[in-house]
């Protein structure tokens, strides 16, 4: 058997001596190797089949703190009851728990115990004694002791009577047990011919060092032998998450179609995310149950005055825009709310304000907030792919275009576009996409031209295309889901078995 490691030779040996059946514990003792090592080579034993291994759990019981305590004092109850006998069989509660020596609170334990036990009881405020001499020690007090004793019970070793006992301790708290289990191994027919013939023990080196060959000892030592086409332990590897994956693909896609990337805070003014984009004061999206606002801080700031101004003329009378606005009083109030952010438009709009040449083609990807119910194809916080491209002459077929280059180099070859309707945008269009597993059409996006009443208070004069989508639902058909919440559940198989994002 020279396929025999060192600590083997020394368990078959060591099992040998002890008449080929043994525990591990009493191997290791033999053979001076720890528990574990034993347990070690008993695995690669037992696979030879040199020897056979059995367990066998069992419980150990033993005190805790408080019942180490009550070991060397007595029970609370068996201290009440002695207290009385001094004190003739009748007292005060107080003056009894005194003469006991109990903390006020062991009192009630005591005197709830003794009552269960039948040594005495309460009438008013006296404690009365109903034995005539002392009880014999209960079951529970006889295992107290013998634990005391020996530190620690085998639960399956006890008798009935005990058994039931280390219940009751256990309820008080006053024994704790431990799973633990029992091996022993036994020496097969092949382990005795293998043992009968001789083991050599001799040094086993598992790694060549400087030091062995400078002192030359690697001539006089054995090296193990290891097999190289064994097995060995599964160890997923560490990997950005799937929807990570996919966000840094929709990023570089579009860095390399020259787009810019932008980003923005979660907290904006409702201004910026609702009213310079020409949504109405009171649009039902502006309600609590659709959008999240801030309690702390209420409000927040509104840009320069002449922004403000023109946003608020267009929605009273749409301005120099040729549009008839929206017809209400604008409110400045409304418009200072903080809320988190429903879409990143909300930033491309703050961008264009402040930008206005063309051309432009920035881009976000980044998370965004809505107060909806969680289901298998909404989520109240999610990302959202957002875009705008500003050119003189730039037209609603070149987003659809644009648009198209973005999703075809995702993979997805069936893409169509559908007339929409947006506040912001006129001609308004979405593009959806088949999405294989699920066999039906999925809007990928929101997309079109920006108004002349979003245009005009930012002080722009050219064409402005806009789209914005959610990054999830583009996740699903990349991923093959039909419920958009296993993209955030956090589920360990899932993950390790979706392969990285090409």
């Amino acid at each position: 058997m020279a396929s025999l490691r060192i600590n083997e030779r020394k368990t078959l040996l060591a099992l040998r001596e002890l008449g080929g059946k043994a525990s591990v514990e009493k191997i290791a003792e033999k053979s001076g190797l720890a528990d574990a090592a034993v347990m070690r080579a008993a695995l690669t034993l037992s696979a030879e089949n040199l020897v056979s291994l059995s367990s066998q759990k069992y419980a150990l019981a033993s005190l805790t703190r408080e019942g180490e305590n009550y070991a060397k004092l007595g029970l609370p109850e068996r201290r009440l009851i002695r207290s009385l006998m001094k004190l003739g069989g009748e007292a005060e509660v107080a003056e009894a728990a005194c003469e006991a020596k109990l903390e006020a609170g062991l009192v009630p334990i005591a005197l709830g115990w003794a009552k269960k036990k039948g040594w005495g009881e309460i009438r008013g405020q006296k404690c009365l004694l109903m034995v005539k001499s002392e009880p014999a020690l209960g079951s529970d007090e006889k295992l107290l002791n013998l634990i005391a004793e020996r530190g620690s019970v085998v639960v399956e070793q006890l008798s009935q009577e005990f058994r039931e006992a280390v219940d009751v301790l256990k309820k008080r708290k006053l024994v704790e047990l431990e799973d633990k289990a029992y091996h022993e191994l036994e020496l097969t027919v092949k382990g005795w011919e293998t043992v009968k013939k001789g083991l050599e023990i001799f040094e086993e080196v598992t790694q060549l060092t400087p030091e062995l060959i400078i002192t030359k000892r690697w001539r006089n030592v054995k090296f193990s032998k290891f097999d190289v086409t064994a097995p060995g332990p599964s160890a997923p590897v560490g990997k950005a998450h799937p929807l990570q994956q996919i966000i840094k693909r929709a990023r570089e896609i579009f860095l390399e179609m020259g787009f810019t990337e932008i980003r923005g805070p979660m907290v904006e003014t409702a201004f910026w995310n609702f009213d310079a984009l020409f949504q109405p004061q009171d649009h039902p999206a502006r309600e609590m149950m659709d959008t999240f606002y801030l309690a702390n801080p209420r409000i927040g700031r509104l840009p320069k005055e002449e922004i403000v101004d023109g946003v608020a003329k267009t929605h009273e009378n749409g301005w120099v825009t040729g549009s008839k606005g929206w017809g209400y009083k604008w409110s400045h109030e409304e418009a200072k709310k903080l809320v988190l952010r429903t879409h990143t438009t909300a930033e491309t709009i703050k961008y264009l304000a402040m930008h206005k040449k063309p051309p432009i083609k920035v881009f976000s990807v980044d998370r965004v907030y809505r107060n909806e119910q969680v289901t298998y194809k909404h989520l109240a916080e999610f990302h959202q792919i957002e875009g705008i491209v500003v050119d003189k002459k730039a037209t609603l077929r070149d987003l659809m275009g644009t648009l198209k280059t973005f999703y075809t180099k995702f993979g997805i070859e069936k893409i169509e576009f559908w007339p929409s309707y947006f506040p912001y945008t006129e001609p308004s269009a979405q593009a959806v996409a088949y999405h294989p597993k699920l066999k039906r059409w999925m809007e990928l996006c929101g997309m079109g031209m920006f108004r002349p009443e979003v245009l005009a208070p930012m002080g722009i004069k050219y064409p402005v295309l806009a789209w914005g989508g959610g990054l999830e639902r583009l996740a699903m058909i990349e991923l093959g889901l039909d419920d958009i919440r296993m993209l955030y559940g956090n589920i360990l198989g899932w993950l390790r078995r979706t392969p990285l994002c090409q």
